[in-house]
Formats: C-alpha cells, sequence, structure tokens
C-alpha cells in the first residue's frame, strides 16, 4: 500500500487527568514547507535540520522528487535536498490535491524557470482559499496568469521576473510567501506592503537570506528585496512550531494539569499566553521554554483570530475546547478561514455546549459543564489536535477517527502526550504514516515527566 494513501486510522484518548511535567516540541510545519520549496532555487545542495516527521513534510518530499530533485534523510530530524536536476515546471496533481502548502512551489519554479503549472491548492477544507493575491504579485513581477484545466499557470514575459511594488488589500501569508519565493530571483527591486508578519514567513526570509538573498524589512510589513543572480546551498534550521507548542499548553490547561514546553518560542505566542492568564492560568517562560499552570482556572474569555501577532487561526479550535472546560461564557470570532468550525458537532457528542453563527462566524462557548468520551471523527488537522484537547478534559474514552489528519501537522502526538501522563494510543497498533525516504525512523518523545526548570 502507498504510505501516502493509507486508510484512515483512530486515536484513542482516556480523559480525566491532568497532564503535568516538560516536553520538547518540534520544528515548524509551516515554515519546513516552504523552505523545502525554496530549495528549489539553490545553486548547490541545502540541509535542514529540525524538520518535522509529518506526512505534509513527506508529501513536500514526493512533490520535490516528482520535479527531479534528489533528496536524502540525514536522521535526528536533518534532510538534504540537492535540485541540481530539476528540469520540470509542473507538479503533480495526485500530490498537490493533499497538500495546500504545495502552492508555495510557484514562486520557486517561475524564479528559476520562468514557468510554473501548479494544480489549484487542496488540503484541509477551512474555506474559500482564494489565489487573487498570489496572482496579484506574479501580474506584478511581469508574468502572464491563468487558470486552466484545474492547473494555476504563470510565465514570465521576460527572461527574467521583474522587480515591482505590491500592496496586498490584507495579510496573506501564502501570498506574500510566493512574492518573496519569486522576487529574490527577479531583476530589480521588489517592494511588498501589507505583507503577512507570521514568524513562518520571517523564518523562510531568514533562510533565503542565508543562501544569498537581499531582504530588508524582515518580521515588518513592508519588505523590500533586491534580487539577486542566483541563490546557494545552506545549512539552516527550521524553527520551532508554535502551534504544536500552544495544543501541548492547552492539552495540559483543559486537564487542569501543569505543562512545560521545551525548545520553543515563547515570543511567538504571546497571544495565546495572554488568553490563558485571562481565565486564570499561570503563565511563565524563559529563553526557550514555556510553562502553563492551570491548576485554577476561573473562567472563560474572548478570541478573536488575526494576523500574528494576533491569535493564531491555527489554535482556534484548540482554543475552543480549551474554553468548553472554563466557567462562564466565552465568544470567538474567526476572521481568516469561513469555514474553520466544522468541528463544534463533534464536540457536541462529547457534551459541549457552542453555538456558532454562520452569518458572524462566530462561536459562542458555555463552559464549565462536563465533558464525556464519545467516538468522534477531526474533519482537519487542527480540528483533529481541538478534539484530542477535549478527549483529554473528558470522562471516559474517546476514539478519534480521522489520525491520518492529525499526523499531518503533529509529529507522534501520542508521545508527547504520553510523556506528560496522558492515556492516548493509536488503537489500530499502526505507526505513523510514513514516506519512502524512513523520516520517521526513530521516536524523539521519551515517557518522561522531569520538569525543564
Amino acid at each position: 500500500m502507498n504510505t501516502l494513501d493509507r486508510l484512515e486510522t483512530t486515536l484513542r484518548v482516556r480523559g480525566g487527568s491532568p497532564l503535568e511535567g516538560s516536553i520538547p516540541t518540534h520544528g515548524a510545519k509551516n515554515a519546513a514547507l516552504p523552505i523545502m520549496a525554496a530549495a528549489l532555487l539553490a545553486k548547490g545542495k541545502v540541509t535542514l535540520h529540525r524538520v518535522p516527521r509529518i506526512t505534509d513534510v513527506s508529501v513536500m518530499w514526493s512533490l520535490l522528487e516528482a520535479l527531479g530533485a534528489r533528496l536524502r534523510n540525514e536522521g535526528e530530524g536533518s534532510i538534504t535536498i540537492d535540485a541540481a536536476n530539476v528540469a520540470l515546471h509542473k507538479a503533480p496533481y495526485m500530490l498537490v490535491r493533499k497538500l495546500a502548502a504545495s502552492f508555495d512551489l510557484v514562486g520557486p519554479l517561475l524564479g528559476r524557470f520562468g514557468r510554473a503549472e501548479v494544480p489549484l491548492p487542496g488540503g484541509c477544507v477551512l474555506g474559500t482559499r482564494a489565489t487573487d493575491m498570489h496572482e496579484q504579485a506574479f501580474l506584478a513581477l511581469g508574468c502572464d496568469v491563468k487558470n486552466q484545466g484545474g492547473y494555476f499557470i504563470a510565465t514570465a514575459k521576460k527572461r527574467r521576473l521583474q522587480g515591482a511594488d505590491i500592496e496586498f488589500r490584507t495579510p496573506s501569508v501564502g501570498a506574500t510567501k510566493n512574492a518573496m519565493l519569486a522576487a529574490v530571483v527577479a531583476d530589480g527591486t521588489t517592494t511588498v506592503r501589507n505583507a503577512a508578519m507570521e514568524p513562518e514567513v520571517v523564518d523562510l526570509a531568514n533562510f533565503l537570506v542565508a543562501m544569498g538573498a537581499k531582504i530588508k524589512g524582515i518580521a515588518s510589513d513592508t519588505l523590500v528585496i533586491d534580487g539577486v543572480n542566483e541563490l546557494r546551498g545552506v545549512e539552516y534550521e527550521i524553527i520551532p512550531d508554535r502551534i504544536v507548542t500552544g495544543t501541548l499548553l492547552l492539552c495540559g490547561a483543559s486537564t487542569r494539569g501543569d505543562v512545560t514546553v521545551k525548545r520553543c518560542r515563547p515570543d511567538h505566542l504571546l497571544a495565546l499566553s495572554l488568553k490563558l492568564q485571562e481565565c486564570g492560568a499561570v503563565v511563565t517562560s524563559g529563553a526557550d521554554w514555556l510553562r502553563v499552570d492551570a491548576t485554577r482556572v476561573t473562567g472563560g474569555t474572548d478570541i478573536l483570530t488575526a494576523p500574528f501577532p494576533g491569535f493564531a487561526t491555527d489554535l482556534q479550535p484548540q482554543m475552543v475546547s480549551f474554553l468548553c472546560t472554563a466557567p462562564g461564557n466565552s465568544i470567538v470570532e474567526e476572521s481568516i478561514f469561513n469555514a474553520r468550525f466544522s468541528y463544534v458537532n463533534e464536540l457536541a457528542r462529547m457534551g459541549a455546549d457552542v453555538r456558532v453563527s454562520m452569518e458572524s462566524n462566530t462561536a459562542v462557548v458555555k463552559g464549565g459543564a462536563p465533558l464525556s468520551g464519545a467516538p468522534v471523527e477531526a474533519p482537519d488537522i487542527r480540528a483533529g489536535a481541538a478534539l484530542v484537547v477535549a478527549g483529554l478534559a473528558a470522562q471516559g474514552e474517546t476514539d478519534i477517527i480521522g489520525l491520518e489528519y492529525i499526523d499531518r501537522g503533529y509529529e507522534r502526538l501520542e508521545e508527547m502526550l504520553s510523556g506528560l501522563g496522558g492515556q492516548v494510543q493509536r488503537s489500530s497498533g499502526i505507526t505513523p504514516l510514513v514516506e519512502p525516504t524512513g523520516l520517521f525512523e526513530t521516536s524523539a518523545y521519551p515517557k518522561t515527566r522531569a520538569r525543564a526548570q
């Protein structure tokens, strides 16, 4: 059986016990994927460290190989990418359909070949995934753009892309990434205004600079990019995954536990830390660790998802699960995706009281009622994580169908939670989805509950 097409497996969670201890987080999925795509621009080998062992990385690995790149697993979360033999500018549909981040290939392919053909984005169904701001960027850089036969096709009018002024109507992570990836090898200077400032976008910019790109204004909403003739190979470490860090902290908070996440970036989670404090949890941090002591939760809070540094949309489902356990009412407004609340019906099966208004894309959470274990189904990555958060807080067993979604963004989540004392297992006994290179060879999460500080 092709491991990328494995049938659904189930995660079984027995709740009712507080999580305690410390655990390291892994590298960021949403940084690793565009950085892997950016390796197509390198004249030389790229070695990446702290690459998460998840199925989304497996799909990107297979996409790069399908284009002609050679990839090698170096062990301990490190991989090498050699794009010297890449000769194709068209990405295969059967792989792209599995991964929204496959659209990150458009910029590098345009920069390298002056043409890119990539199927329209796949991945989780969270609502409308518009490509209009991507098109805006590519048109400004001197491309003809069209959608034909389910493919997004961009072709440079001249031998090289041309520097341009680009101003997005709203910060777009995907469009900012693609604009950067194309502009770093364009002829002249490109200015990107109202750029996304997410840590993963910053990490991509820092990676490109390490390869020889010239980018000013990194971590601000205005990027100035002077195009260069070529980029070199480099060795680089991916930033920690802030969404995994936040998920682990919310797992601890929902069980009224005391959890420390190590090897993380507390400055990437200020919005979450503030909201947990508003709920009565005690949040402390150091240079590379973040601790939440939720032994006393006094109430709920209101949430509005927003671009960074606002509250991350990818933590909204997990936060809602936690708020279901907090006394009082909370209001959660989703401003990024228009179909992000698809998991709420599953929470209702566990006894949660969450009312969603489709008109305002808002959920009212009446918290404090006990949750009970139930069979539920994960509709996407973060919704799956939210059901884990709820399952850990619930009495009894929760069977979560759709573990393949969770495996797309979390590296052996059951092992991380078991290291904190959680009772979580794959009921089928099947190991995580793997790709042919053996990216998932060993466990990085020994069962330990030692305190970090």
